[in-house]
Protein backbone atom coordinates (compact mmCIF):
# COMPACT_ATOMS: atom_id res chain seq x y z
CA UNK A 1 0.00 0.00 0.00
CA UNK A 2 1.14 3.65 -0.71
CA UNK A 3 2.04 5.17 2.35
CA UNK A 4 2.70 9.05 3.20
CA UNK A 5 6.02 9.45 1.42
CA UNK A 6 5.03 7.39 -1.42
CA UNK A 7 1.99 10.00 -2.13
CA UNK A 8 3.96 12.85 -1.25
CA UNK A 9 5.87 11.73 -4.12
CA UNK A 10 3.17 11.31 -6.37
CA UNK A 11 1.90 14.67 -5.24
CA UNK A 12 5.17 16.31 -6.25
CA UNK A 13 4.81 14.56 -9.52
CA UNK A 14 1.56 15.50 -10.64
CA UNK A 15 1.29 19.05 -9.02
CA UNK A 16 3.61 20.87 -11.95
CA UNK A 17 0.98 19.48 -14.46
CA UNK A 18 -1.77 20.38 -13.20
CA UNK A 19 -1.52 23.72 -11.14
CA UNK A 20 -2.51 26.41 -13.74
CA UNK A 21 -4.70 23.67 -16.00
CA UNK A 22 -8.08 23.97 -16.71
CA UNK A 23 -10.40 20.81 -16.21
CA UNK A 24 -11.69 20.39 -19.40
CA UNK A 25 -13.39 16.47 -19.15
CA UNK A 26 -13.30 14.01 -16.40
CA UNK A 27 -13.83 10.60 -18.21
CA UNK A 28 -15.25 7.97 -15.12
CA UNK A 29 -14.76 4.52 -16.89
CA UNK A 30 -15.97 2.78 -13.49
CA UNK A 31 -17.47 4.02 -10.46
CA UNK A 32 -17.17 1.21 -8.26
CA UNK A 33 -14.08 2.57 -6.24
CA UNK A 34 -13.84 1.81 -2.83
CA UNK A 35 -16.88 4.93 -2.18
CA UNK A 36 -18.42 5.04 -5.27
CA UNK A 37 -17.17 8.26 -7.68
CA UNK A 38 -20.22 10.73 -7.27
CA UNK A 39 -21.90 12.17 -10.57
CA UNK A 40 -21.02 15.21 -8.92
CA UNK A 41 -17.81 15.04 -9.50
CA UNK A 42 -18.55 16.65 -13.32
CA UNK A 43 -19.03 20.05 -11.41
CA UNK A 44 -15.53 20.08 -11.46
CA UNK A 45 -15.35 20.92 -15.45
CA UNK A 46 -14.45 23.86 -16.44
CA UNK A 47 -12.65 24.60 -13.63
CA UNK A 48 -9.00 25.86 -13.03
CA UNK A 49 -6.65 23.86 -10.29
CA UNK A 50 -5.42 25.86 -8.33
CA UNK A 51 -3.12 23.56 -6.00
CA UNK A 52 -2.41 20.18 -5.51
CA UNK A 53 -2.26 19.48 -1.65
CA UNK A 54 -1.87 16.36 0.63
CA UNK A 55 -3.82 15.83 3.72
CA UNK A 56 -2.48 12.41 5.19
CA UNK A 57 -2.75 9.52 2.43
CA UNK A 58 -5.22 11.69 0.54
CA UNK A 59 -4.07 14.10 -2.34
CA UNK A 60 -6.52 17.19 -2.63
CA UNK A 61 -6.62 19.08 -6.22
CA UNK A 62 -8.01 22.23 -5.16
CA UNK A 63 -10.06 24.59 -7.83
CA UNK A 64 -10.43 28.17 -8.31
CA UNK A 65 -14.64 27.81 -7.77
CA UNK A 66 -13.63 26.46 -4.08
CA UNK A 67 -14.19 22.96 -4.86
CA UNK A 68 -11.56 20.11 -4.49
CA UNK A 69 -11.54 16.66 -6.11
CA UNK A 70 -9.66 14.05 -3.55
CA UNK A 71 -8.19 11.55 -4.47
CA UNK A 72 -6.97 8.18 -2.52
CA UNK A 73 -4.30 5.30 -4.55
CA UNK A 74 -5.36 2.58 -1.98
CA UNK A 75 -4.41 -0.69 -1.59
CA UNK A 76 -2.94 -0.70 -5.54
CA UNK A 77 -3.96 3.21 -7.01
CA UNK A 78 -1.72 4.63 -9.60
CA UNK A 79 -1.42 8.07 -10.76
CA UNK A 80 0.22 8.69 -13.98
CA UNK A 81 0.28 11.79 -16.31
CA UNK A 82 -0.17 11.07 -20.20
CA UNK A 83 -1.18 12.65 -23.33
CA UNK A 84 -5.27 12.45 -23.15
CA UNK A 85 -5.09 10.86 -26.25
CA UNK A 86 -3.25 7.23 -25.27
CA UNK A 87 -5.70 4.80 -24.86
CA UNK A 88 -6.81 3.13 -21.56
CA UNK A 89 -5.62 0.01 -20.42
CA UNK A 90 -7.04 -2.51 -17.68
CA UNK A 91 -7.99 -0.99 -14.48
CA UNK A 92 -7.71 2.51 -15.82
CA UNK A 93 -10.86 3.85 -14.06
CA UNK A 94 -10.43 7.86 -14.68
CA UNK A 95 -9.40 10.33 -16.15
CA UNK A 96 -8.84 14.00 -15.66
CA UNK A 97 -8.33 15.38 -18.65
CA UNK A 98 -6.68 19.08 -18.87
CA UNK A 99 -6.71 21.73 -21.47
CA UNK A 100 -2.79 21.19 -22.01
CA UNK A 101 -3.74 18.28 -23.77
CA UNK A 102 -2.59 15.82 -20.83
CA UNK A 103 -4.91 13.99 -18.72
CA UNK A 104 -4.38 12.21 -14.73
CA UNK A 105 -5.18 8.79 -15.01
CA UNK A 106 -5.76 7.27 -11.73
CA UNK A 107 -5.54 3.46 -12.32
CA UNK A 108 -6.03 0.99 -9.87
CA UNK A 109 -6.55 -3.13 -9.91
CA UNK A 110 -7.99 -3.53 -6.57
CA UNK A 111 -10.29 -0.66 -6.74
CA UNK A 112 -9.60 0.31 -2.99
CA UNK A 113 -8.77 4.05 -4.39
CA UNK A 114 -11.34 6.38 -4.25
CA UNK A 115 -12.32 9.69 -5.91
CA UNK A 116 -14.27 12.02 -4.38
CA UNK A 117 -16.00 15.52 -4.68
CA UNK A 118 -15.67 18.31 -2.07
CA UNK A 119 -18.17 21.15 -3.40
CA UNK A 120 -17.53 24.54 -2.32
CA UNK A 121 -18.78 25.24 1.14
CA UNK A 122 -19.52 21.89 1.59
CA UNK A 123 -17.31 20.12 5.34
CA UNK A 124 -15.00 18.17 4.48
CA UNK A 125 -16.11 14.52 4.11
CA UNK A 126 -16.03 12.06 7.13
CA UNK A 127 -12.47 10.33 5.60
CA UNK A 128 -10.66 14.09 6.09
CA UNK A 129 -12.24 14.13 9.81
CA UNK A 130 -10.81 13.49 13.32
CA UNK A 131 -7.24 13.36 11.74
CA UNK A 132 -4.32 14.26 13.56
CA UNK A 133 -1.55 16.95 12.74
CA UNK A 134 1.14 16.01 9.41
CA UNK A 135 4.26 14.31 10.93
CA UNK A 136 6.45 16.64 9.06
CA UNK A 137 5.28 20.07 10.84
CA UNK A 138 6.05 21.45 14.15
CA UNK A 139 1.98 20.59 14.99
CA UNK A 140 3.74 16.87 16.25
CA UNK A 141 6.09 16.89 18.86
CA UNK A 142 7.01 14.62 21.73
CA UNK A 143 5.03 16.54 24.54
CA UNK A 144 1.68 15.18 21.75
CA UNK A 145 2.84 11.50 21.74
CA UNK A 146 3.71 11.65 25.79
CA UNK A 147 0.27 13.58 26.91
CA UNK A 148 -2.18 10.85 24.44
CA UNK A 149 -0.07 7.84 25.26
CA UNK A 150 -0.52 8.51 29.26
CA UNK A 151 -2.26 4.98 30.20
CA UNK A 152 -2.43 3.20 27.34
CA UNK A 153 -2.28 -0.11 26.82
CA UNK A 154 -2.05 -0.79 23.20
CA UNK A 155 1.45 -1.68 21.68
CA UNK A 156 3.30 2.14 20.91
CA UNK A 157 3.55 0.69 17.37
CA UNK A 158 -0.20 0.55 16.73
CA UNK A 159 -0.20 3.86 18.71
CA UNK A 160 1.56 5.65 16.07
CA UNK A 161 0.18 4.25 13.60
CA UNK A 162 -3.37 5.74 14.66
CA UNK A 163 -4.53 8.37 12.24
CA UNK A 164 -5.88 10.43 15.19
CA UNK A 165 -2.81 10.65 17.27
CA UNK A 166 -0.55 11.49 14.12
CA UNK A 167 -1.27 11.03 10.15
CA UNK A 168 0.87 8.88 7.93
CA UNK A 169 3.09 6.62 9.87
CA UNK A 170 2.05 3.93 8.06
CA UNK A 171 3.50 0.05 8.94
CA UNK A 172 6.74 -0.03 6.97
CA UNK A 173 7.80 3.37 8.18
CA UNK A 174 6.26 2.54 12.00
CA UNK A 175 9.08 -0.76 12.40
CA UNK A 176 11.62 1.77 11.12
CA UNK A 177 11.23 4.36 13.23
CA UNK A 178 10.81 2.76 15.92
CA UNK A 179 14.27 0.65 15.26
CA UNK A 180 16.04 4.03 14.68
CA UNK A 181 14.63 4.86 18.48
CA UNK A 182 15.43 1.66 20.23
CA UNK A 183 11.89 0.90 21.20
CA UNK A 184 10.54 -2.40 21.32
CA UNK A 185 7.33 -1.95 19.18
CA UNK A 186 5.29 -4.66 21.41
CA UNK A 187 6.28 -2.15 23.85
CA UNK A 188 3.09 -0.85 26.04
CA UNK A 189 2.66 3.02 24.83
CA UNK A 190 2.21 4.46 28.22
CA UNK A 191 5.17 2.84 29.24
CA UNK A 192 7.25 4.77 26.85
CA UNK A 193 9.51 7.34 28.78
CA UNK A 194 9.04 11.03 27.83
CA UNK A 195 13.08 10.81 26.61
CA UNK A 196 12.51 8.09 24.30
CA UNK A 197 9.13 9.59 22.90
CA UNK A 198 11.04 12.46 22.06
CA UNK A 199 14.12 9.89 19.86
CA UNK A 200 10.55 8.36 18.16
CA UNK A 201 9.52 11.88 17.09
CA UNK A 202 12.64 12.72 15.33
CA UNK A 203 12.82 9.34 14.20
CA UNK A 204 9.21 9.53 12.75
CA UNK A 205 10.05 12.65 10.93
CA UNK A 206 13.69 11.61 9.90
CA UNK A 207 12.66 8.24 8.11
CA UNK A 208 9.39 9.70 6.46
CA UNK A 209 11.22 12.74 5.03
CA UNK A 210 14.11 10.46 3.73
CA UNK A 211 11.76 8.83 2.20
CA UNK A 212 10.00 11.61 0.08
CA UNK A 213 13.91 12.36 -0.85
CA UNK A 214 14.76 9.02 -2.38
CA UNK A 215 11.15 8.92 -4.09
CA UNK A 216 9.12 6.42 -1.44
CA UNK A 217 9.53 2.69 -0.73
CA UNK A 218 9.15 0.47 -3.96
CA UNK A 219 7.63 -2.87 -2.81
CA UNK A 220 5.14 -4.45 -5.23
CA UNK A 221 2.57 -2.26 -6.12
CA UNK A 222 4.43 1.56 -6.17
CA UNK A 223 5.75 3.49 -8.53
CA UNK A 224 6.15 6.62 -9.43
CA UNK A 225 3.98 9.06 -11.48
CA UNK A 226 6.90 8.72 -14.50
CA UNK A 227 7.15 5.49 -14.15
CA UNK A 228 9.93 5.22 -12.28
CA UNK A 229 10.19 3.00 -8.76
CA UNK A 230 11.22 4.54 -5.38
CA UNK A 231 14.51 3.74 -3.97
CA UNK A 232 13.92 4.07 -0.19
CA UNK A 233 13.43 0.47 0.22
CA UNK A 234 17.75 -0.09 -0.39
CA UNK A 235 17.85 1.80 2.96
CA UNK A 236 15.36 -0.20 4.94
CA UNK A 237 16.89 -1.77 8.55
CA UNK A 238 14.18 -4.05 9.33
CA UNK A 239 11.37 -4.19 7.13
CA UNK A 240 11.26 -7.58 5.32
CA UNK A 241 14.40 -8.48 6.96
CA UNK A 242 13.48 -10.96 8.99
CA UNK A 243 16.29 -13.56 10.08
CA UNK A 244 18.70 -11.46 8.46
CA UNK A 245 21.52 -9.84 10.51
CA UNK A 246 20.91 -6.51 12.13
CA UNK A 247 22.88 -3.83 10.44
CA UNK A 248 24.00 -1.94 13.66
CA UNK A 249 24.68 -5.68 16.25
CA UNK A 250 24.66 -8.17 13.54
CA UNK A 251 21.63 -9.82 15.80
CA UNK A 252 18.51 -11.60 13.42
CA UNK A 253 16.26 -9.70 13.12
CA UNK A 254 12.58 -10.70 13.92
CA UNK A 255 9.11 -10.79 12.79
CA UNK A 256 6.05 -11.16 14.52
CA UNK A 257 2.69 -9.68 13.81
CA UNK A 258 1.08 -6.83 15.93
CA UNK A 259 -2.52 -5.47 15.26
CA UNK A 260 -2.73 -7.54 12.11
CA UNK A 261 0.58 -6.18 10.61
CA UNK A 262 3.72 -7.51 9.95
CA UNK A 263 6.60 -6.67 12.15
CA UNK A 264 9.86 -6.49 12.26
CA UNK A 265 12.71 -5.65 15.47
CA UNK A 266 15.64 -6.26 16.45
CA UNK A 267 15.64 -7.86 20.02
CA UNK A 268 19.38 -6.51 20.98
CA UNK A 269 18.98 -2.89 19.93
CA UNK A 270 14.83 -2.69 20.73
CA UNK A 271 14.13 -2.33 24.40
Amino acid sequence: MPELPEVEVSRLGVAPFLEGQVIRNIIVRDRRLRWPVPESLADAIGQQVTAVNRRAKYLLIELAGGGRIILHLGMSGKLRVLDANVAPVKHDHIDIVLDSGKCLRLNDPRRFGACLWQAPGEPAPQQLAHLGPEPLTTDFDAERLVTLSRNKQVAVKNFIMDNAVVVGVGNIYANEALFMAGIDPRRKAGKVSAKRYALLTIAIKEVLAKAIQQGGTTLKDFTQTDGNPGYFKQSLNVYGRSGEPCLTCTTPIKSLTIGQRNTFYCPQCQR
